[in-house]
């Protein structure tokens, strides 16, 4: 049954991406002529809205075909009127940008009904302390409840470690402990440390772990956006960054993952509840959008580049050059599927 729930979560996602090019292309007045839901061989479809819709074989993906406009082929091109050739560079872009913009807009719903949920947050409540330690120099002790920092309530260990790692003096906690309320004069020191990328950090600290204790965040309607639009931009960047490291060779190949993690992942989401299966669905959404809008001909980006160029130099780009760096991107972007599923098989076997 997990498996089950978290393909339907993909074809979900790819759902909504596809959703957001077919509602923009529309809107330009562009005929779409096949929304589909997967690649290869069609398993299901129906014509609605003059649009041939389709489930397919193989969930990898989805695709929304406007008259004039074939990857497979780009020398096929349609001058009618509703025709996406057509139309000019800003339009085309918006179509393109609406693809990942929509799985944007997604992940920020998800994040918003997650914090309908209260989801469940970090407690700042002291687990182990470093050995000669500032906090250890200052009388911290496991168990103790970090209830104020220089006189700012502190609710969650997020909030405490960033009031930490940006001081420029000694700090003043309130804590509890045994149910009376104590105050500790702690300076931080610069600690290295590791980031969530494995890489050596230099940073302001103070020796403690965190207890593993969790709660229920209370949030007011007036900050349900802000809990909303802080996780989109945080998950985003932790994509764009994890890119980065990937193209840049800080992160092995190997760490790669395809279809079968996401789908795996997405089952043990299941598996621990639906608030974790939102979660999730919300970073696949954001990772959707990105990985979308990287510059690789066949993709999102790839177009919206040649766009860019058509912008500036006020004429199309060759279609030799086309036709050339979209094969070299269809290469490319097998080649990394190819690598995610490689990796994922070696995972399920140990």
């Amino acid at each position: 049954m997990s498996w089950f729930v978290s393909l339907l979560v993909l074809c979900a996602l790819i759902f909504f991406h596809e959703l957001g090019h077919y509602i923009a292309a529309r809107l330009m007045g562009v005929y779409v002529e096949v929304f589909s839901i997967g690649f290869g061989k069609r398993l299901a479809t129906f014509k609605k809205f003059n649009t041939e819709w389709s489930i397919s074989i193989i969930p990898l993906g989805g695709y929304v075909k406007m008259k004039g406009q074939d990857d497979g082929d780009p020398t096929k091109k349609s001058y009618d009127s509703d025709s996406y050739n057509v139309k000019t560079p800003l339009q085309k872009i918006f179509i393109l940008v609406a693809g990942p913009l929509a799985n944007f807009v997604l992940a920020f719903m998800l994040y918003f009904v997650i914090a309908l949920g209260s989801p469940n947050v970090l407690s700042p409540v002291i687990g182990n302390v470093t050995k000669g330690s500032p906090a250890q120099m200052a009388g911290i002790q496991k168990n103790d409840t970090v209830l104020a920092i220089n006189g700012k309530e502190i609710k969650t260990w997020s909030d405490m470690a960033d009031i930490i790692a940006s001081a420029d003096s000694e700090l003043k906690l309130k804590i509890k402990r045994d149910g009376f309320v104590e105050y500790k004069i702690i300076t931080p020191k610069i600690t290295q440390s590791k980031n969530i990328y494995g890489d050596i950090v230099y940073k302001k600290m103070i020796g403690i772990g965190s207890a593993g204790v969790f709660h229920k965040m209370e949030l007011t309607p007036s900050n349900l956006f802000g809990y909303a639009t802080k996780q989109t931009i945080f998950a985003s960047s932790m994509i764009f960054t994890g890119l980065k490291k990937l193209v840049f060779g800080e992160v092995p190949a190997k760490e790669l993952g395809g279809v079968i993690s996401i789908v795996k992942l997405t089952s043990d989401a299941t598996a621990a509840g639906w608030m974790s299966v939102l979660f999730f669905a919300a970073l696949i959404s954001v990772n959707l959008g990105v990985l979308n809008l990287l510059p690789i001909p066949a993709l999102d980006g790839g177009h919206i580049m040649f766009n860019l160029y058509e912008l500036v130099f006020k004429k199309e780009a060759s279609e030799a050059v086309v036709v050339k760096l979209t094969i070299a991107g269809w290469v490319l972007l097998f080649g990394l599927m190819g690598l995610g599923i490689f990796n994922d098989i070696n995972r399920l076997m140990g």
